[in-house]
């Protein structure tokens, strides 16, 4: 990448993400509430991110993880009881019923929940109208015939978090990867409640200055990157503009930066390279990503591509286990209560929490987003035969 561009970035970033490194550590009981918004793409191909694998090798990757994750994170546990629970985030424009069919089983079995993903705008930039269509029939797809996704009280369109394929969101990425300016009204039209694509990767355009944040977008969301600008959540003030921004981790690693005389930031990623360590985990709570208001509340929101055959002991291996087993185990001495939730589940704690709801943050994972599974369609409820869904 270009000198300037890095310049550029790091102008952007750094003041914000050194000071919250430098900022007092977070001391006391807290609350750690942590989602894994997984890019999940089956077909995926690391050399090269325009092929797609065979099939087969899908088929067999949703095979391997489905039988290998519940054996690898079963034995350690939340204060809820809970494991830790992918958000399957499955790309809108590579959907295949066989392979959803699979990944919805897995979930309905309680080891995660399934979102929208979406690359678009390549090699050409996509327009609004084919956005809204290929959001709205995936968005149906996975709520009518999957059962995923969710839906509020009183309402029979389906509800959804999203990522957007390669952080290019409403047009942020200098056009490309995308091409639709509209395309955060859009998200709102169709149902989307939370959007967690941030951060970026390192040196992205896309990336915004306002990072360690969950907001509402300040801007008009029918103008390309409305989340460039942001009203934070606040305990007692009910948000109004949805998706809410929910970001991830953005900090210097000072350690890091001492040794290699040079920047180095931690974005939430979990790859092969980062894999998930305690030290990391410091920097995830110095980001101290929060409703304003509700301190001891600290949201953890950390991503990664489980389906790259190259990340795996990152997120199924040794060094995953390993974290695990420290973070479970010692919890209890570092004061903090662990929750592991799904995307729906945090968005619904971060509704509470602006709520002005108190306690145990635990009890709130259903608080106004239910599973789509969980809920009985009017045709359900007229029915005098009972119905039985998934899960």
């Amino acid at each position: 990448m270009r000198l300037g561009k890095q310049l550029a970035y790091a102008r952007k970033i750094l003041p914000s993400a050194t000071w919250r490194a430098l900022k007092s550590p977070v001391r006391g009981p807290v609350h750690l509430i942590f989602a894994l918004a997984d890019h999940f793409e089956p077909a995926i191909v690391p050399e090269d991110g325009q092929k797609r694998a065979p099939r087969s090798e899908q088929e067999r990757r949703l095979e391997c993880w489905a039988r290998e994750y519940p054996k690898t994170i079963d034995r350690w546990r939340d204060h809820d009881g809970r494991p830790l629970v992918h958000t399957y985030f499955y790309p809108a424009e590579q959907y295949d019923e066989g392979l959803l069919d699979m990944l919805a089983d897995h979930c309905h079995a309680g080891w995660g929940e399934v979102e929208i993903h979406l690359h678009h705008g390549i090699p050409h930039p996509d327009t609004a109208e084919n956005t809204r269509q290929l959001l709205t029939e995936f968005r149906d797809r996975l709520a009518f015939h999957h059962r995923c996704l969710a839906v509020e009280e009183g309402s029979t369109r389906p509800g959804y978090a999203f990522v957007h394929g390669n952080f290019a969101l409403a047009n942020s990425a200098a056009g490309r990867f995308c091409g639709v300016d509209s395309e955060m009204q859009i998200l709102a039209e169709t149902g989307c409640y939370a959007d967690l694509t941030m951060p970026s990767a390192f040196w992205h355009p896309a990336q915004t200055e306002k990072i360690n944040s969950v907001y509402e977008c300040a801007l008009p969301l029918d103008r390309a990157a409305p989340h460039r600008r942001g009203h934070d959540l606040v305990a007692g003030r009910v948000p109004r503009t949805f998706p809410l921004i929910v970001q991830g981790p953005l900090v210097t690693d000072l350690r890091r930066t001492l040794r290699s005389a040079r920047p180095a930031l931690d974005n939430g990623a979990i790859t092969g390279s980062k894999p998930a360590t305690m030290h990391r985990l410091s920097l995830w709570k110095q980001a101290q990503v929060r409703v304003l208001g509700r301190p001891d509340w600290l949201f953890i929101k950390l991503h990664c591509h489980s389906m790259d055959p190259t990340q795996k002991d990152a997120v199924i291996g040794d060094s995953f286990r390993n974290f695990l087993a420290a973070l479970v185990g010692s919890a209890s001495g570092r004061k903090e209560t662990l929750h592991f939730v799904a995307a729906r589940e945090m968005a619904n704690i971060l509704l509470a929490a602006c709520d002005g709801r108190e306690g145990n943050p635990g009890d709130y994972r259903d608080y106004r987003f239910k599973r789509f599974a969980d809920v009985r369609s009017p045709a359900e409820k007229s029915s005098s035969i009972p119905v039985a869904s998934k899960g």
